[in-house]
């Protein structure tokens, strides 16, 4: 019985100090907030959107959040979930407006992010199929093709707390989207 109180206080003492590492491989640091980054960040459209001189057609607000700033109307159906959708565009921060990726090589290059070796073209993604941020998806599901648009797009439904390069965690995108046609 002894032996046992004796492990029982050797396992506590050694989960103890487990847990008091630093490198613990079970600390995944803050657990992301969807709910209440929406909430957030719904403000700091809002505000954006009373201050910002965007030319638009007009404007959808998403129930996700997501913000669709129609500058040009296109025609045609509107693309559903498997739809292959042929696109330019141009990602900012919200923020400070930096460009963080474009398919355009002189928007690049203005930019100081051209990467030698990538060939800047027009970029075909399929709705719904995970290859984009749902972001994406839910703006180009607004949208006809020819129409340039503006999305922004709150950080649940962009990359959320991930470190990409060029975009802080938590960040709301604004994509300037020309959107060229469906397939």
């Amino acid at each position: 019985m002894k032996n046992n109180k004796n492990l029982f206080a050797l396992f506590v003492l050694i989960l103890g100090l487990a847990s008091c590492e630093q490198n613990n491989p079970f600390d995944r640091g803050p657990i992301y907030d969807p709910v209440a980054n929406l909430e957030i960040e719904r403000k700091l459209i809002d505000t954006y959107l009373a201050t910002a001189e965007i030319d638009s057609l007009y404007r959808i607000h998403d129930p996700s959040g997501v913000v669709i700033i129609v500058q040009e109307q296109g025609s045609g159906t509107r693309p559903t979930r498997g739809t292959v959708v042929h696109t330019d565009y141009t990602g900012s921060l919200m923020s400070d407006g930096s460009i963080f990726d474009t398919s355009l090589e002189d928007v690049a290059r203005e930019n100081n992010i051209y990467v030698e070796g990538r060939t800047y073209s027009f970029l075909s993604v399929v709705i719904g199929s995970g290859g984009v941020i749902r972001g994406w998806d839910i703006g180009f599901r607004r949208l006809r093709p020819s129409s340039k648009a503006l999305f922004i797009i709150p950080s649940p439904y962009g990359y959320e707390a991930e470190n990409k390069t060029g975009i802080p965690p938590n960040s709301v995108l604004v994509f300037e989207v020309d959107f060229r046609g469906i397939d």
